[in-house]
């Protein structure tokens, strides 16, 4: 009976202390691609993640009933730094779903104006953020005035929900009444009134404002690479954007005391071993505790790394020089961008050219002959055949057309002396080369379906690509790539531009294994260099991929992403043509910014792959 009446208590309770409106809420996660076209349009940094951000204690001033209920205590706030763009997974502070879509939309919009004027960098205090967030509002409406009216109705709307200054202390009274000057009308407030008395709490969240993103955020790593299906709550959990710390391991030389940190007596905040990038089951305890931790403290465990270690190297370090495969050459240096200090640092990285050493010549498989003539019957229209040319000074049949033309002119009194009265039979030429860069890391070795895994895809891809491309007669080449940090970028020969595609290359092919990392600039930057040497007046780079540039030296995040954009630009600069086929079902929101709109496809199914990259490659080349 009590735990049935105190179910009804909490349900009651529950639901009469909440302020916000869940019959009008709005998910991020249906605006998401919307907000990244809003920003960017808007002038906002295209190297920018949009990610939804993480709950934390906002310890202002709650209702009495908010209070007993234990509701409201956590707030999700919108903050930038140099990475990404953190805006609430969930809005429904509003009462209505378009005033809530709004604020989605006015918050784009003052990011994009707000970068310079909210550097993430800058510790400040309270108040003067505040005053830079009313300057980053005021320059936002004087850049998109049309936007004006939107915002006047977000501000009515949310008013009308805050506490009102006469329900508060003095000084709090004092502070909400400063923002909500600043919010009618911004520039006008110069700082918030200090807090007087001890107890005074801070003021309540402003939605329609940009919080301060501390450099000490940080997005919880990825676990295991090869993951690539996860359930809707745990894709959400880790696209989300938490704030961190790293702290020492402290000594516990009894195994019978429990290991927790003394200032969080009251909280979940034990130390708990995990190791992220070798767990296969996640801990749903951890999880659902780091959702109600306002910041993640991370420690090295080096008892828990001697434990470990042995799978470590099983997993990351390299094969012995009996099985490795067989390097080329003594290694190339290559450079690498730094985004941070915008400096290209010369010979950063060592490029290794490998070949397969265990590669048995084979023809092509059964279960692609079929497919592979298909295709070849598709792609034969490209192939150069010999046409009709005329007008030519010379050939082996007389052009009549051109011999009335020229007779027309000579009695009108225009006579041209290199116009031509033959037809020639010549073949056309194709001037094209094309260099094929598939993505090798550890990631391929995810299943694509039941019966095959990506890397299996990418094996049959270059199959059927390669017949196809014999067929059209074009100069091609393949190559794959993996790295293992700056110094073991693995660059795999396949099939050079000078060699056929033969039992040679297809044995090669079949010999693709996954392995490491995906260090992209310099696997870019060597296809460049290889590609600048091939005579065609027409050059594509196609690169095959499965996810983001990643490695384990701080090559993540937006440093590998400006890298390779770094590298791509160089590549168009040359006069190549970079394209991208994806099957990473994120690749919309970072490939735009390194390919451009129109330089990448997203291939939702990867066991499609085969199918679709001779059609692009058609698309892309038909009019070579």
């Amino acid at each position: 009976m009590e735990e049935w009446i105190g179910g009804i208590w909490d349900r009651w309770i529950t639901q009469t202390a909440r302020r916000d409106h869940p019959h009008a809420a709005v998910e991020l996660k249906d605006l998401e691609k919307t907000l990244g076209v809003i920003f960017r349009a808007l002038g906002g940094d295209a190297g920018l993640r949009i990610v939804a951000a993480a709950d934390t204690t906002h310890g202002a001033r709650r209702r009495l009933l908010q209070r007993v209920a234990g509701a409201n205590e956590r707030a999700a706030h919108a903050a930038l730094d140099r990475e990404t763009l953190r805006l609430p997974p969930r809005l429904a502070v509003l009462p209505a779903p378009s005033l809530n879509r709004d604020l989605y939309v006015w918050l784009a919009a003052l990011a994009a104006s707000a970068g310079p004027v909210l550097d993430p960098n800058v510790n400040t205090r309270a108040s003067d953020w505040i005053v830079r967030n009313q300057f980053a509002a005021w320059a936002t409406l004087q850049r998109y005035p049309g936007i004006a009216p939107r915002y006047r109705r977000l501000v009515d709307a949310l008013l009308a929900e805050r506490i009102a200054p006469e329900k508060l202390p003095d000084d709090e009274a004092a502070q909400e009444t400063a923002i909500r000057q600043a919010l009618r009308d911004p520039g006008s407030v110069a700082a918030l009134p200090q807090l007087t008395r001890a107890k005074a709490k801070p003021p309540q969240p402003v939605p329609l404002w940009l919080y301060p993103a501390p450099e000490t955020a940080a997005a919880p790593r990825r676990g295991d690479p090869t993951n690539h299906e996860a359930s809707g709550d745990e894709q959400d959990a880790a696209n989300k954007r938490y704030q961190a710390e790293r702290t020492e391991m402290p000594e516990n030389e009894s195994p019978m005391i429990l290991l927790f940190r003394a200032e969080s007596v009251l909280s979940w905040a034990e130390f708990l071993k995990v190791n992220r990038a070798f767990d296969e089951d996640p801990n749903p305890d951890a999880g659902r505790a780091a959702e109600s931790l306002d910041k993640l403290t991370l420690a090295q465990d080096d008892q828990n790394e001697l434990r470990v270690a042995s799978k470590v190297r099983f997993d990351l370090d390299l094969p012995s020089a009996a099985a490795d495969d067989l390097p080329l050459g003594p290694g190339i240096p290559l450079p690498e961008w730094d985004w941070k200090c915008r400096l290209m640092k010369a010979d950063f990285c060592r490029l290794q050219t490998m070949v397969a050493r265990e590669a048995t010549p084979q023809p092509l498989p059964d279960h692609l002959r079929r497919h592979a003539r298909k295709l070849k019957n598709q792609l034969a229209a490209l192939a150069p055949v010999r046409r009709w040319q005329k007008a030519q000074p010379e050939g082996s049949e007389i052009d009549i057309d051109a011999c009335v033309r020229i007779a027309a002119d000579r009695l009108a009194g225009w006579h041209f002396s290199g116009a031509g009265a033959y037809l020639n039979h010549r073949p056309t030429e194709r001037d094209l080369a094309c260099l094929v860069l598939a993505d090798l890391s550890l990631s391929t070795d995810a299943h694509a379906n039941d019966t095959q895994k990506v890397i299996d895809v990418i094996r049959d891809s270059l199959m059927l690509f390669g017949e196809a491309l014999a067929a059209t007669g074009d100069a091609f080449a393949f190559y794959g790539f993996s790295s293992l940090k700056r110094g073991n970028v693995r660059f795999h020969e396949i099939k050079r531009f000078d060699r056929p595609l033969d039992a040679i290359a297809r044995g090669r092919i079949a010999a693709l294994k996954p392995g490491y990392y995906t260090r992209m600039g310099a696997a870019v930057r060597r296809a460049a260099q290889l590609l600048e040497k091939q005579p065609a007046n027409r050059r594509l780079l196609l690169i095959l991929s499965d996810g983001k540039p990643h490695d384990i030296d701080l090559y993540e995040g937006r440093y590998g992403i400006e890298d390779t954009r770094m590298a791509l630009l160089e590549a168009r600069e040359a006069g190549i043509k970079p394209f991208c086929v994806t099957i990473d079902r994120e690749g919309a929101n970072y490939l735009p910014h390194l390919f451009g709109p129109a330089g990448y496809t997203v291939v939702r199914k990867p066991e499609d792959l085969p199918d679709r990259l001779p059609l692009l490659y058609t698309q892309l080349t038909g009019n070579a």
